[in-house]
């Protein structure tokens, strides 16, 4: 089940019907007033897409006010900010993902596979105990890692491979969506998941200068 909420009724109608198409019940509403009344009501959802600007009370004021009434589901933002400000803000809130409005369907459905595959996921392994996950934080050693909702999907898919080498096509596409295409060239991605990966690494010697944990394999992808 998941909960739909966007004023655009185009957009959201044209939205449901993707979602429905992809195997997913959708409960759709226009705006966050009819949305909290249905959760008062007792009902729940296994993930949530929130609008992000919407009048009256926006996303970011809706997924505050669920987190209040105790709805601990994943949460998807759906927007035209794309600039990273707006998809820090929207991971400091708990959301797990952010996704561009301009974005096909496609990769809706499949960031929501992966929200939901991450609620879903067993315990890290004990070999990486210094790694916790806390909903959509990366903690290293008790400490937040200030990671972006693309880094943390990385980042679990590399700890749920531990000690595996995984290819950098299947990182990009835990990233981005499966066949996203990004970069120059067919193999484009590569520069893009290596540069995800320097970044990732410094967050993480940001608040631990010894972090060495993610290894290189090249021409292939990391550990």
């Amino acid at each position: 089940m998941i909960v739909l909420v966007d004023d655009d009724a185009t957009f959201r109608g044209l939205l449901a019907a993707n979602l429905e198409d992809a195997g997913f019940r959708v409960q759709d509403f226009p705006g966050a007033a009819p949305a909290l009344a249905w959760v008062s009501e007792g009902h729940r959802a296994d993930a949530w897409v929130l609008d992000w600007r919407m009048p009256e009370i926006d996303g970011p004021a809706l997924l505050r006010a669920l987190r209040e009434a105790g709805v601990d589901a994943p949460v998807v933002f759906l927007t035209g900010h794309a600039e990273p400000v707006f998809e820090e803000h929207g991971l400091t809130l708990g959301a797990v993902d952010f996704v561009d409005k301009a974005k096909s369907a496609a990769i809706v459905v499949q960031r929501l596979k992966i929200a939901l595959a991450g609620a879903k996921a067993a315990p890290v392994p004990e070999a990486t105990t210094a790694l916790a996950f806390d909903g959509a934080r990366v903690v290293w050693r008790g400490q937040i890692v200030s990671l972006t909702p693309t880094e943390v999907r990385m980042v679990r898919l590399l700890a749920e491979r531990t000690g595996r080498d995984v290819g950098y096509r299947e990182i990009y596409d835990a990233a981005r969506g499966q066949g996203f295409v990004a970069g120059s060239g067919a193999d484009g991605y590569r520069t893009n998941v290596r540069a995800a990966i320097r970044r990732i690494r410094q967050k993480f010697r940001d608040i631990d200068s010894n972090f060495d944990a993610i290894k290189a394999y090249p021409g292939y992808g990391y550990r």
